[in-house]
């Protein structure tokens, strides 16, 4: 094991050096040249060889340190951890550490204390995951099979078109041109951009074969709605079923068209909100 340790590319520095002291002085090598070899003190070779004689490979770990004993107390971590995990106060959107800092500051705690404290604990109140309340629907499983079946396996004679609408998307463009790579150098392109006002389209998109079906969107209500709808009918070949894949948004704007109102299928195909 000590020999791994010595030849193992991944061993700590320190650690390969008190093998090989051990090592050496196995083959019967006096103190001072195992020091002259390894290029230490010879009180160091006596204190890791006495520790391997008496205690094995566990004696050539480091000692429990005491350290300068904490300053902050369990009263004071405590109410670190119970702010970082409550609501921040209005307007701030989250804790950082400068703000946990000066909510504690009769502490007299620092903000870069605050987060070793907190890094210790793995508690990460900058940090942000998404997630999504799943409406009560007892049917959501089954309906979402059918959706991902679709996806996954495009039924006989049909074509099946995911359709959501995106507004207010901003137009920019770059106000500088790249700058063209060379040798030893990579495209190079400028930070800046100009504006050209906001866009809302409408797009529908052929999950099999990546077709896409774009419109401007005026205004987003059911009647601009339907019209695209009607016009991505006629794009798409007759004889063919439609499953329509789109979000109870769009659904809840179809349904609320004169004449379409609480139906859930056309001649062509069925919606899969």
């Amino acid at each position: 094991m000590l020999e791994d340790r010595v030849r193992a590319h991944t061993t700590p520095q320190r650690a390969a050096r008190r093998a090989h002291i051990v090592l050496l002085a196995a083959e019967g090598c006096p103190a001072r040249q195992i020091a002259e070899i390894a290029r230490v003190d010879v009180s160091t070779v006596v204190r890791w060889r006495d520790r391997f004689a008496r205690e094995g490979l566990a004696g050539l770990e480091d000692r429990l340190r005491s350290g300068r004993p904490p300053v902050y107390g369990p009263e004071v971590r405590l109410r670190i951890v119970a702010t970082a995990t409550s609501a921040p106060p209005h307007p701030h959107g989250g804790w950082s550490h400068r703000l946990i800092a000066h909510h504690l500051a009769d502490t007299g705690i620092s903000s870069s204390q605050i987060g070793r404290i907190l890094a210790a604990l793995q508690v990460k109140p900058h940090r942000v995951r998404g997630w999504l309340t799943r409406p009560a629907d007892s049917n959501f499983f089954s309906r979402a099979a059918e959706v991902c079946a679709l996806y996954l396996s495009r039924p006989p004679d049909s074509v099946v078109v995911s359709v959501d609408e995106k507004t207010a998307m901003s137009a920019r463009s770059r106000k500088y041109p790249d700058r063209l790579p060379g040798p030893g150098r990579v495209r190079l392109r400028e930070f800046e951009y100009v504006r050209h006002g906001t866009v809302s389209v409408t797009a529908a998109l052929d999950v099999h074969s990546g077709q896409v079906v774009v419109e401007n969107l005026p205004r987003n209500d059911s009647a601009h709605f339907v019209k695209f709808l009607a016009r991505l009918e006629r794009c798409i070949p007759a004889g063919l079923t439609v499953h329509l894949v789109l979000d109870n948004g769009s659904l809840a704007r179809l349904q609320g068209h004169s004449g379409l109102a609480g139906e859930a299928s056309t001649d062509r195909g069925a919606l899969h909100p």
